[in-house]
């Protein structure tokens, strides 16, 4: 009597690309390998958003190197002359319109930071009576917009003497940016542990000590952040300045921009020569601070 054999499983062929029971399951493919299809596609869209971001800086300052009609050929690559910046920096006002510009607008970024940053440690250390509509209140001062405010700003600066002056523009700015800073920082020091605090308190420093010595430090980035943005509020800002400053002496650099667009003409090579030295200072601003900006935009994002 004969038993059955077993059958030989080595001559039993295996399906291709399984392993035993169940196939093996597909690595996911990396950002680093992405196809050559999808890789061209968004190289393509960067270069793309490039060109669109810088076609407006490119087309001013080639306008302003092409002499008084430069706004008529402006892509022509011949006649570049530095004309409109020599008639701008020696013809004009302009740098005393900067030298106002710089010092309303460094006294809204130390006033503006120095409030801001105040008023958002203490929201998000401390708990008194109106905490909560304190911190709508900053919220709603941001849904105003400016054509509301100029006539009510107008008169409180009238009522306090400030018209025509850099301190009642400094307290406008403040007024304008200090809200949504506040909001930022409170974010920003809510990712601070509250154990540096207590430390502090351990080794006797009062809250404004441990704050000034140990927070402020810690805080940066979100410093940058709130310093650079009142900065610019102050920088670039119009409307304000143009109703509250009636002397030319004290022209910020957005109002004496204005006095190049006469009833019948506009003078586009000294507007934009002129726009182009405007952006220096603020771009070397930008350069500085722009390691702490990433940091400071996004760190208030979550807490912990």
């Amino acid at each position: 009597m004969t038993t059955p054999q077993a059958p030989d499983r080595a001559a039993t062929p295996r399906r291709a690309g399984t392993t035993g029971a169940s196939a093996a399951p597909r690595r996911p493919r990396g950002r680093e390998e992405r196809s050559r299809a999808a890789s061209l596609a968004l190289h393509s869209a960067l270069i793309a958003a490039t060109v669109i971001a810088l076609f407006p800086i490119v087309f001013i300052v080639l306008v302003s190197i092409r002499g008084e009609n430069g706004w008529t050929h402006p892509m022509e690559m011949e006649g570049f002359t530095l004309s409109n910046y020599t008639h701008v920096l020696g013809g004009t006002e302009f740098l005393t319109w900067m030298l106002n510009s710089v010092v309303i607008a460094g006294g809204t970024m130390l006033v503006g930071v120095l409030i801001s940053a105040s008023a958002g440690y203490a929201l998000s250390r401390m708990r008194f009576p109106g905490h909560a509509p304190l911190m709508w209140t900053f919220l709603v001062c941001q849904m105003f917009p400016v054509a509301v405010l100029i006539v009510p700003l107008y008169n409180i600066l009238g009522a306090l003497g400030l018209l025509d002056s850099y301190g009642g523009l400094i307290i406008t700015y403040c007024s304008v940016s200090v809200p949504f800073c506040a909001w930022m920082l409170k974010g920003y020091f809510d990712t601070i542990p509250t154990e540096i605090d207590e430390s502090g308190r351990v080794d006797g420093l009062s809250p404004f000590g441990t704050f000034w010595r140990l927070v402020v430090p810690l805080a940066r980035p979100g410093l940058a952040v709130t310093a650079f943005y009142t900065f610019l509020t102050a920088w670039g800002e119009v409307a304000f300045a143009t109703q509250f400053m009636s002397s030319e002496t004290k022209y910020t650099l957005a109002v004496g921009l204005q006095t190049f667009v006469g009833p019948h003409r506009a003078e586009w090579g000294l507007m934009t020569a002129s726009s182009v030295l405007i952006m220096v200072p603020a771009a070397l601003l930008f350069f500085f601070a722009q390691r702490h900006l990433v940091a400071g935009l996004t760190a208030g994002g979550t807490k912990g």
